[in-house]
């Protein structure tokens, strides 16, 4: 396990309002986040560290609490207890801004075209890069004339990576974002996630139970059961130590 660190005070903020000095500010600080839901308790005493630059697995079965920590550090679900902070501030207003979210379902009307989709995505978003989006479109065979209520499934997907992908955002949150994709394109694009993401200018989390997929381009893991960190840490020790993290996954969750 990785030594805990206390979490760092309140930042003074520069013109732009970023801490002054964030180059060298983790850009995630996860400490002691619990969540409770009628009857059960999705989060537990999670605390993580995310270093500027990283990607990071979160690992887990279904139900083991994955997508309500990304739904915390998106500002998207408040938790009961603990603290979340994004480039050093609370996750609130300011860091929406600073986060790309990948959700599992579907935020689009189905009467909307892809490019509407794109368009209206873009009013949100400083960080938008239409040209970006563009490229994206071609990658995951998309045309701007399609609607989403004729989109399959896996065409969805791609629709979702490519609206979240499109950001220049400092922090991207994938939750289960190979969902709904046919086996035959996801090596696809899994290559094209690595070819999108910028590591020297952004940090990533991906959150998957497919995890022989995207073992080959983490670097931090964290594997999360029933709401609590079960283990973490760099992926190529752990890789040496059991062989792959998919064998490690399938001894720690057996």
């Amino acid at each position: 396990m990785d030594e805990r660190r206390p979490l760092a005070t309140e930042p003074e903020a520069d013109g732009r309002g970023a801490p002054a000095d964030g180059e060298g500010r983790p850009v995630l600080e996860v400490r002691d986040l619990v969540k409770r839901y009628p009857g059960a308790e999705a989060l537990n005493g999670v605390s993580l560290t995310l270093p500027r630059g990283t990607v990071l697995g979160l690992l887990g079965p279904n139900g083991s609490g994955k997508s309500t920590l990304l739904k915390s550090i998106a500002g998207l679900v408040h938790p009961d207890e603990g603290e979340v902070r994004v480039e050093g501030l609370p996750v609130g207003t300011a860091t929406k801004a600073r986060v790309a979210y990948l959700p599992e379902v579907d935020p689009y009307y189905r009467w909307m075209r892809v490019a509407q989709v794109l368009e209206w995505t873009a009013t949100f978003y400083d960080d938008w890069e239409p040209d970006r989006a563009e490229e994206l479109l071609q990658f995951m065979n998309l045309r701007r004339d399609q609607k989403v209520g004729g989109l399959s499934k896996g065409q969805r997907a791609r629709l979702r990576l490519v609206a979240t992908l499109a950001r220049n955002a400092p922090l991207l949150l994938l939750d289960e974002p190979l969902s709904g994709i046919d086996l035959a394109s996801r090596a696809r694009i899994i290559r094209g996630l690595i070819g999108q993401f910028r590591g020297g200018e952004q940090s990533l989390i991906i959150s998957t139970h497919e995890v022989a997929e995207v073992e080959g381009f983490l670097e931090r893991v964290v594997f999360l059961e029933r709401g609590r960190i079960r283990l973490e840490g760099e992926a190529e020790a752990l890789r040496v130590k059991h062989g792959s993290l998919q064998a490690l996954f399938e001894e720690v969750f057996a």
